[in-house]
């Protein structure tokens, strides 16, 4: 098969953006309805749809999430009538975390029914930095097209970072507190921990490729971090901006360290971190950016983060 036969189908918005890298934008014939980068693609059929509400308040959607996966149905359904009529040659989506993406088993269960084509399932399943390059690296030998200057590109741009925070002294690299869902309250894991240490700070909460943890408000308030930077997933820059204004109605936020010292932060989870896909090397550059101004300067700030200020 030649790149010109190729009709991807892409069910998740990281997977999207590492076929786009790739080249292959062109190939995409369909993808998920959170599919939004490159540009080029928002007009590509939709093959998925959400059983939740995303403009519900935090609390509610989390509740919803958690009945939805109490009642042992996905947070998504497959449009499996359009999905057979594009007749795609691969699909790709993930087995990582059900809350982000169409589950693996409902995409197996919709590709059996297929009675016109037998698509080729590429299924990503990242926890680390390390998982997110390999499944680039297996993605391109899928399609049948070369990834090494893809994983350069990326490479050099970590290493150019890592070279300015890898000689920081301890009491330079600031206590940081990733903030994934502001209600109930979840720290970021996965890759966060990971992207914190390059960029130069230290990481109070989350393990390294291990899912996001549920946070109380008492631990957070212990741990009293230097920063924090809020990066729901799912939501952009200005929903964040929403969800934090509630976070700061908490009895306890003014007692934190980084609140009295303005280092809150507000970026685009959903364009930047929660993606595991080539746009994690410009979450790390915002990292450095915000952590070390005085050694980065991406311009990032306004699109990718701005700094909180609570207003009334």
């Amino acid at each position: 098969m030649t790149t010109s036969d190729l009709r991807i189908v892409s069910l998740l918005p990281s997977a999207t953006e590492i076929v786009a890298a790739l080249g292959l934008v062109d190939a995409i014939v369909g993808r998920s309805h959170e599919c939004d980068y490159p540009a080029d693609i928002q007009n590509r059929p939709i093959c998925t749809e959400a059983r939740l509400d995303s403009e519900k308040p935090s609390a509610q959607i989390d509740a919803d999430v958690v009945e939805l996966a109490r009642k042992a149905l996905s947070i998504y359904n497959i449009k499996t009538d359009v999905l057979e009529q594009l007749q795609p040659t691969h699909i790709v989506t993930q087995d990582q975390c059900d809350v982000c993406a169409v589950n693996f088993a409902d995409v197996e269960k919709a590709v059996a029914q297929f009675t016109k084509s037998q698509p080729k399932v590429i299924s990503l399943q990242p926890n680390v930095l390390g998982d997110v390059w390999a499944d680039i690296e297996r993605v391109a030998a899928a399609l049948g097209v070369e990834s090494q200057a893809v994983l350069t590109g990326l490479e050099s741009r970590i290493k150019a970072c890592r070279q300015k925070t890898q000689g920081l002294p301890e009491n330079s690299r600031p206590k940081v507190a990733g903030i994934e869902w502001t209600d109930p309250l979840m720290a970021t894991g996965n890759w966060i921990p990971e992207l914190i240490k390059l960029a130069g700070g230290q990481p109070v909460f989350g393990v390294e490729g291990k899912h996001s943890p549920y946070l109380q408000w008492e631990t957070l308030v212990e741990a009293d971090p230097e920063v924090i930077i809020v990066m729901p997933c799912g939501f952009d820059l200005n929903r964040t901006r929403q969800e934090t204004q509630q976070m700061a109605q908490h009895p306890q936020w003014q007692n934190l360290q980084a609140v009295k010292n303005s280092k809150v932060y507000l970026t685009d989870g959903n364009s930047y971190f929660n993606r595991p896909g080539p746009r994690l090397v410009d979450s790390l550059e915002i990292l450095a950016e915000i952590l070390h101004p005085e050694l980065f300067e991406f311009d990032y700030q306004g699109t990718g983060w701005e700094r909180f200020s609570l207003s009334f």
